[in-house]
């Protein structure tokens, strides 16, 4: 059985979107072992959805521990700084809808993806303490801070999930 399946259901009946929630799951795990980001916060859930986007858009679902290497270096490629990730994504989903219009692992990932692309969160500039600028942070919060893209701070979590993993 595929991993989208409806158990012999008739029509009508809900597809379970078994790719998606597989890749969500490990996604989840992968943090949740590198204790790198407590669960509950929005950065967690980025790293969660761009880890899981990469895992479903790549055809990685299953358990982490059965990754194989050569799985767990493409992640690490896929996901490693100054790569096109966002492009990938793009270009894959659009992919996956031409071949497979209404998969409903599709609609979760294009979910998770709108999420990643218009959530912006608060996060350091790290742009603004390199070049100095560290000096002029107000208060105590450790520098300057940006809105970012969701994207962006939830790629190098998930990517170091896979250095760690």
């Amino acid at each position: 059985m595929g991993p989208e399946h409806d158990e012999g259901a008739g029509e009508g009946r809900l597809r379970v979107p078994m790719a998606w929630l597989c890749a969500e799951y490990a996604a989840d795990r992968l943090l949740r072992t590198g204790d790198l980001m407590e669960p509950t916060t929005l950065e967690f859930r980025a790293g969660r959805d761009a880890l899981a986007l990469t895992l479903f858009l790549c055809g990685g679902t299953g358990a982490p521990a059965a990754l194989p290497p050569a799985r767990v270096d493409e992640l690490r490629l896929l996901t490693a700084s100054g790569t096109p990730w966002r492009r990938w994504v793009a270009g894959r989903l659009a992919e996956r809808e031409l071949r497979e219009p209404g998969d409903p692992g599709l609609v979760l990932a294009r979910t998770a993806w709108r999420w990643l692309e218009e959530t912006e969160l608060l996060a350091t500039d790290l742009e603004a303490l390199g070049s100095g600028l560290r000096e002029n942070a107000p208060g105590g919060d450790g520098g300057p801070q940006v809105w970012t893209p969701a994207w962006q701070l939830g790629l190098p979590l998930g990517h170091l999930a896979m250095q760690l993993y």
